[in-house]
């Protein structure tokens, strides 16, 4: 009976939180159909828009799959306001096929090479979200020709311990072929109380398979990889070094980040503006309907990403 319990109200959250945010005739207008693919070099893609300019996402982790049906309806309805604003957004997954060792610096490069390769040696705007933060610090420090501008959201310069352990155990399942518990493991730590211990399972049975399908065959190492680069990275060396403006964009209640790690990433960036989200913990931070208007406002208060061709 408890069980059952608990799968009704995690049905009945799931459906609100569906209803609530793409209800028909929310919005002004359709979104474009995004178009999807593989760039040459492993990297998934999903590109929202057509605009002159270009902004590149690098997203949260572990995992490097493109979002794709229910999971892409969910994502990306988020970057509207940057394909309002005149831009392709292309939000590129880590490559396939990440070798044993592979570091966030490494991760970096990896992007550095994309858009030489792929976008004319430069991009207007960098959106690094979560573990694509965390790389967004070292493409800023040792590639800053390739970014116009660049804001890093709910990430810092290292993750906590709890959030190692967290995304740890989410890329082992995952690499095992468990989704649900991947997902079930994540939601415990991020939903604490009553609802959280007695829904994690039921929602992560939901939830789980449509967020990770096993998308590739490197997948199951390859996450396992990020999550080990992840729990190594610690990227107060390289701040210093980043002679960009860079807007930092966090909530005050982040399990992965907390203000201690925000504060002292915001203080080594020379040049950071930080945007601190009270009451806000990872998730709803990083959702949040003012990250694009603070990313948009920031750059134009940094001044033109480059001329529009």
């Amino acid at each position: 009976m408890r069980r059952r319990t608990a799968l009704t109200l995690a049905i009945i959250a799931l459906a609100g939180v569906v209803l609530v945010r793409y209800r028909p005739g929310r919005h002004r207008s359709a979104l474009p159909k995004p178009v999807t693919g593989l760039f040459a070099n492993g990297m998934a893609y999903a590109r929202l828009g057509d605009g002159p300019r270009t902004l590149l996402v690098m997203p949260g982790g572990p995992g490097n799959d493109a979002p794709s049906g229910p999971m892409m309806r969910m994502f990306l309805p988020q970057f509207r306001p940057y394909v309002e604003a005149g831009y392709s957004v292309w939000y590129v997954t880590r490559k396939r096929g990440m070798p044993k060792g592979h570091s966030i610096a490494d991760i970096a490069a990896d992007y550095a090479e994309l858009i030489g390769a792929e976008f004319g040696g430069r991009v207007d705007l960098v959106v690094g979200i979560s573990y694509g933060g965390m790389v967004g610090f070292y493409l800023a420090a040792n590639h800053p020709d390739r970014v116009g501008h660049i804001a890093i959201v709910v990430a810092g310069y290292a993750v906590s311990e709890r959030g190692k352990a967290i995304d740890l155990g989410f890329a082992r399942a995952l690499s095992e072929g468990r989704p649900g518990d991947a997902m079930a493991t994540m939601l415990q730590e991020l939903t604490p109380g009553w609802f959280g211990r007695r829904s994690a399972r039921p929602i992560g049975a939901i939830l789980g398979p449509l967020a990770s399908r096993r998308p590739h065959p490197a997948f199951a190492s390859d996450v396992l990889v990020e999550a080990e680069a992840e729990v190594a990275c610690d990227a107060r060396e390289v701040l210093p070094r980043i002679d960009l403006p860079v807007l930092l964009v966090c909530g005050d209640e982040d399990v992965y980040f907390p203000a201690a790690i925000i504060a002292e990433t915001a203080r080594l960036i020379p040049d950071c503006t930080l945007e601190l989200y009270p009451g806000r913990g990872h998730m709803r931070a990083a959702s949040d309907g003012r990250v694009a208007r603070n990313v948009l406002d920031f750059v134009g208060r940094s001044g033109s990403a480059g001329p529009v061709e």
